[in-house]
This record gives structure tokens, sequence and C-alpha cells, in this order.
């Protein structure tokens, strides 16, 4: 996503510290409460800046180009027990484009404990959010859930894409849960959630069968019809949305299979 006149980044204060609960679930390591937020606002000129961007580590964020930020991990995680909160606010009018530099590793507790990362996202009219990391990878072991709460006036747009990978290469995955909420202009938009790491469900034919990753993109406007091809598929939403739906055997059959959906969806080539 590119800008119109861009300025250079803001400077920003510095990072805030992570809110640290001490559990007793390793010698050393004290579950971790972080919440980080970014938030755009128009300058005078009607240029997108950055009127807010708090760290709270291990979730670190830094601006990489005007209205582009990237996540980047200060520390091991999530582990067990941790729980991490994002917050976004697009703006009326602003741009904004998140990504991370590298994959999540989610870890296992030592107590068997649950890791949560929340992520919240408002975006206002005529504004638009991309937010496109790399992929979440379930360690085996792990307990996590993932909740993203999507808000978006009726004229947003907006491109938000998840992958998740089954475990490292030659582990079984650990357990997840995932919920995706969206609305837009306070109606239902999309309610979604599965889980990996049932190994009755992950096995299935019928479900992920032989694939070791799933993933989906969300983009505002619909497509034409609903199309199926060979992994992936594009569902017309009933508000004026796609979801795309893909399985891969890696990461990389996964991007592209989202990416041909979302060519089916575009009319790109």
């Amino acid at each position: 996503m590119s800008l119109s006149n861009p300025v250079p980044a803001p400077v920003l204060p510095a990072p805030a510290p992570a809110e640290s609960v001490p559990r007793p679930e390793r010698a050393g390591r004290r579950a971790m409460r972080a919440r980080a937020a970014i938030a755009t606002r128009r300058d005078a000129a009607g240029r997108t800046v950055l009127a807010t961007m708090r760290s709270g580590p291990p979730l670190t964020l830094r601006a990489t180009a005007p209205g582009r930020v990237h996540l980047v991990s200060t520390a091991a995680g999530p582990l067990g027990g941790d729980d991490l909160a994002l917050d976004i606010e697009v703006a009326p009018g602003t741009e904004l484009e998140v990504r991370s530099v590298a994959s999540t590793l989610v870890l296992p507790g030592p107590a068997g404990a649950e890791s949560l990362m929340t992520i919240t996202a408002r975006v206002g009219a005529g504004a638009s959010l991309s937010f496109v990391p790399e992929p979440t990878v379930l360690a085996a072991g792990c307990l996590h859930r993932m909740v993203v709460r999507l808000d978006l006036a009726e004229d947003a747009r907006v491109r938000w894409r998840e992958e998740i990978v089954f475990g490292r290469y030659g582990e079984r995955p650990g357990r997840c849960h995932s919920r995706f909420d969206a609305v837009l202009g306070g109606g239902p938009l999309l309610r979604q959630e599965f889980v990996v790491g049932d190994a009755e469900i992950d096995d299935s034919p019928a479900v992920y069968g032989d694939a070791r990753c799933v993933g989906s993109v969300l983009v505002t406007g619909r497509a034409p019809e609903t199309v199926v091809g060979q992994g992936w598929a594009v569902l017309p939403l009933a508000g004026p949305a796609t979801l795309v739906s893909a399985l891969g055997r890696d990461a990389v059959e996964l991007r592209r299979r989202l990416g041909h959906g979302e060519e089916a969806v575009t009319g790109r080539r």
C-alpha cells in the first residue's frame, strides 16, 4: 500500500514496558501481560500520520514507512500463560498497513497454561487497513487462543490475512482455538472459528486431511461468484466482502493458494 504525498515517519515515544504478572510456571520466566496500540490521524494536508504507536514487549512496533508499521518480536512468545493484545484505530480517511518481520512461534508453558492473543481493530469511514503478518506456528504442546474483533465503517476498506502452521517441521501441532468477529456499519459481517490440534479433526479428510497449514483473507468488496480451486475457495459474504480460504502442505503453498483466491476476487493476473 502506498500513500500520496509521503512524509517522514514521526518521532515517537519509546516503547512502554510490558506488564509482567508473576506466576509459578518457570523459574526466571514470568507470564507476560502486554498491550500495544497503533492509531492514525490526518494531518493538516490530509496525509496519514501515526498519532499513537505504543509497544508492549514482546509486541514491539516499528514505523517502516509512512502509514506502515512492522511488528517485531522482542522476546520469546507467546508462551503458555501470556496475555497479549494489540489495539488498532484507523481514523477516517487514513491508510494503514501492518506487517511482521517474522513468523510468530507459539510455545507451551511448563504448567500447561493457555496463551491468548487478542487483536481489536476499528476502521473509520473512507479508511483503509491492510493487516498481513507472517504465519503463526503452533509448536508441539502449546495451548493457544486467538481472538480478532474487527469493526468497519460502511465504506471502510480492509485486507486481513491469517495463516496458521501446524507445528514446526516433523512435529504435531499444539492446540489452538481461533475466533474471528467482524462487523460492518454496526451489522455482522463474518463470524468464524476453528480448532487446530485435535487429532481426530486435523487428520480427517473432510477437514484438513494432509494439509499442514490453514489460512484465510478477508477482503472488502464482493466477488462476482463463488470460485473453488485446488486447495482454495472464494466465498462472497452477505455483506460487501469476500472470504478467501485455503489449505496447504507448507507455508509457501498456502500463501500461493491464498494469492490465487485474491486474484479471483480482484481480477488480477
